[in-house]
């Protein structure tokens, strides 16, 4: 961890020109860094002011005034960090504020790594470790769903969950405990029948949650996802749709898109690692870099999630339909079809593709956006929030941490179960609880390590 006797400062608001600009102070020490460096504009010393209370005055630097600022200081531990904290708002230039710092740090303040406002709030005890995972995703929403996943209100629900399935498993252990200790007393709170059920229904909590992490990742981190198909099917218009501008060249041309192009976007609620690719077809009679444009492509559709594959409703199913049908078989990714150009004349014979692909869309590039995406949209949707999942109202997940973390705990619950149904006692099993609370516990930082605290809070920005 950090040194925490050290006063930290940062600039928290984005570089560059604006009308007001933060700088952050914490740290045992930084009223006095502060009183230093202020003058209230009053006569007064800060001290002389409440906790919370907005000071008009200058920051000084050896003498003279630097900005006319307002200060305000939070006593420990009523603090975001809980620490003695002291935010400073000043002019928004760049060099102003780079003058505020350098003012502090010439008072012995020391500059802030990144996130460690925010590890500080962990270490004191204002914030879960689950709290300052969703803060630094809501730091990078994309969207309002992405907003509203990492609001206060849906990281309140997360903590209240994993508390629930960390008391009930508690509850379990003290009843095998007391049965190891006093075995002839029959003391445990819970008999056997009580004791599987009860089992069984956290282990069924933490399934569920567990499962909600394809619903958290597809908003947070997003979804690998790749548009494929031959050459002149409507990719890249349909990749231009999607992101909302035109960023893929549309020609008549067959081989115009030679490289692998990609944006993230949302759709529908769903963050999209978009990719548009080069049109797959036989190699013969194709130069060099369209065939390299093809290999990318290729190994775009092995390591996406996601597939929209294109084919073309006014031409026949052709050998190129088929060099499609024969890349994407193999993958793994949820596929659905598109079939472009309905506007046309129909000559295609969607029952080629039958068994292969999730969902069948028809589609037209010629339609206004709200017609041609609003169905895609709702599928992928369907897709990602099966299940019945509310952002509004559910605990979620959203980080690979958190994951793993509850599949460790749902494997020691299940093996806990099957011991008990093979006739195996409470104190038998208490093993297996006892590994799955530490797994629960670890979701909030109660028991976790350094090294995961440490690379947590080092994608956060600094200022944070």
């Amino acid at each position: 961890m950090n040194d925490m006797t050290r006063v930290i400062a940062a600039i928290s608001t984005p570089p560059g020109k604006g009308g007001v600009a933060v700088i952050r102070m914490s740290g045992d020490g930084a009223l006095d860094i502060a009183s230093k460096a202020f003058l209230p504009r009053s006569g007064k010393k800060i001290s002389d002011y409440p906790p919370r209370y907005q000071i008009y005055g200058d920051l000084m630097d050896g003498g003279e005034a630097v900005d006319d600022v307002l200060l305000t200081y939070f006593r420990a531990p009523s603090s975001y960090t809980g620490e003695d904290t002291v935010e400073i708002s000043c002019h928004g230039g760049t060099l102003v504020t780079r003058t505020v710092l350098e003012a502090l740090f010439t008072l012995g303040a020391v500059p802030a790594e990144a996130g460690e406002f925010t590890k500080r709030a962990f270490i004191n005890g204002r914030l879960s470790l689950t709290d300052a995972e969703s803060i630094g995703n809501l730091l990078e929403a994309k969207d309002r769903t992405g907003l509203r996943l990492h609001s206060g209100a849906a990281r309140e629900r997360l903590n209240s969950k994993i508390a629930e399935l960390r008391g009930e498993l508690t509850d379990l252990l003290s009843s095998a405990f007391a049965r190891i200790d006093y075995p002839d007393e029959d003391l445990g709170d819970f008999d056997d029948e009580e004791f599987m059920l009860r089992l069984k229904k956290i282990e069924s909590d933490v399934s569920t949650l567990k499962d909600t992490y394809r619903v958290g990742r597809a908003i947070s981190e997003g979804i690998d996802t790749v548009i494929c198909g031959k050459p002149n099917v409507g990719k890249s218009s349909f990749y231009n749709l999607i992101v909302g501008e035109e960023a893929a060249i549309v020609t008549e041309i067959e081989g115009t898109t030679r490289d692998v192009l990609q944006r993230t976007v949302s759709l529908g609620g769903v963050t999209l690692r978009l990719a548009d690719t080069a049109g797959i077809r036989k190699r013969e009679g194709i130069d060099r870099v369209e065939q390299i444009g093809i290999d990318r492509s290729l190994q775009s559709i092995e390591k996406c999630e996601l597939l929209f594959a294109l084919f073309d409703l006014s031409r026949p199913f052709d050998r190129e339909d088929e060099e499609i049908i024969k890349a994407i078989s193999e993958s793994n990714a949820v596929k659905i079809a598109i079939l472009n150009k309905s506007d046309l004349e129909t000559s295609f014979d969607p029952a080629r593709l039958e068994g292969l692909f999730t969902h069948t869309l028809i589609f037209s590039a010629k339609c206004s956006p709200e017609e041609n995406l609003g169905e895609v949209a709702n599928t992928v949707n369907r897709i990602f929030y099966e299940g019945g999942i509310s952002i509004s109202d559910d605990a979620i997940i959203s980080s690979a941490r958190q994951h793993a973390e509850l599949t460790r705990a749902h494997l020691h619950l299940t093996d806990a179960v099957c011991a008990l149904r093979d006739g195996f006692s409470q104190d038998a099993v208490s093993f297996d609880v006892e590994q799955a609370l530490g797994a629960i516990s670890e979701l909030d930082g109660r028991r976790v390590n350094e090294e995961v605290v440490d690379d947590i809070f080092s994608k956060f920005c600094v200022g944070k």
